[in-house]
């Protein structure tokens, strides 16, 4: 990975013209900047935008990380208001992909009009990303499409810089230590590209937004507390349009089933589900139902990759 480094610092030090990057405050986007950076300085501009499909207080997180951390020329993109109204009644995985992996290209387009002139769109793209968006030269039919890969529109007039395309997420962790990335930042579980549209099934909404957002949370500060945050691949919780019934208190009530996904891998290719103890389990599932007012049951999914994928869209 150090010759990686140095052989990438020396061919994008080559390229003529200055960089857009998307960053997220994960660890791929995190790596590509800084190994840009390191390669034209100043000509890269970090541009994170919040496009209301975050985690809990992650916008402040992200800013935080890289104004404390990175000398990066950095700005924060407010747009949650357009990534939501452009996903209103739009149910289909794919459709839902599309459309995240569109808006945020169109909102780079207009930063760069704004600021440019800028010559290059970079990200962090990962192999996995590639090969499960079927644009490999391999035979490998499309998953689904990474906003990175197949979300790109043909309107994009930038160029893509991808640099670590052709590495697994393990690898980039060993580039980040490499790089000098706190460790916090290395240690983050992976959150896909179109955020929490792709762990919302069917239509995305405030409300199901809220459910998403707080319940992954909470499986996220109880595998803290287990000590096993760290031991496993991705944790989250998803929901959809399915309800069950529930009582609280003397009350019936009729609330949203929640899909808790926890899971080891090695490259994301491939993954098992995690045997969390009961106990476990039951602190996740008791804090859910008891701080979610509108979630009535709490399930565990128990499918492997494959045949099943680790996002549920």
């Amino acid at each position: 990975m150090e010759a990686f480094v140095d052989r990438a610092v020396g061919e994008i030090s080559g390229i003529q013209g200055r960089v857009l990057c998307g960053v997220s405050g994960g660890i791929d986007s995190t790596v590509a900047a800084l190994l840009i950076h390191r390669a034209i300085g100043d000509r890269l501009h970090g541009v994170f935008i919040d496009n209301g499909l975050l985690r809990q207080d992650e916008g402040d997180e992200i800013e935080a990380i890289f104004r404390d951390n990175f000398h990066v020329n950095f700005t924060a993109v407010s747009a949650a208001e357009r990534f939501l109204e452009g996903l209103r009644g739009v149910a289909d995985p794919e459709a839902k992909r599309k459309a995240v992996g569109e808006e945020f290209v169109r909102v780079f387009s207009e930063f760069a009009e704004r600021n440019g002139p800028f010559s290059w769109l970079a990200q962090g793209t990962l192999y996995p990303d590639v090969i499960e968006s079927g644009v490999s030269k391999g035979p490998a039919a499309v998953i689904k499409s990474h906003h990175n890969v197949g979300g790109l529109p043909d309107w994009l007039d930038l160029k893509v810089l991808e640099p670590l395309r052709d590495l697994y997420k393990d690898e980039v962790r060993e580039i980040a230590r490499i790089l000098g990335v706190p460790d916090r930042i290395v240690r983050r579980h992976p959150f896909p590209g179109p955020g929490l549209a792709v762990r919302i099934i069917g239509e995305v909404t405030p409300a199901k937004l809220r459910v998403a957002r707080t319940a992954s949370r909470i499986v996220e500060d109880v595998l803290l507390e287990a000590g096993v945050y760290d031991d496993v691949w991705q944790a989250y919780a998803a929901v959809g349009d399915d309800r069950a019934v529930g009582v609280v208190g003397d009350e019936r009530r009729y609330g949203s089933i929640v899909m808790v996904r926890v899971v080891n891998s090695v490259d994301a290719m491939t993954a098992d589900w995690t045997r969390l103890s009961h106990e476990t389990l039951e602190r996740i599932s008791n804090r859910i139902t008891n701080e979610i007012e509108d979630v009535t049951w709490v399930t565990y999914t128990i499918s492997s990759k494959p045949p099943a994928t680790i996002e549920p869209q």
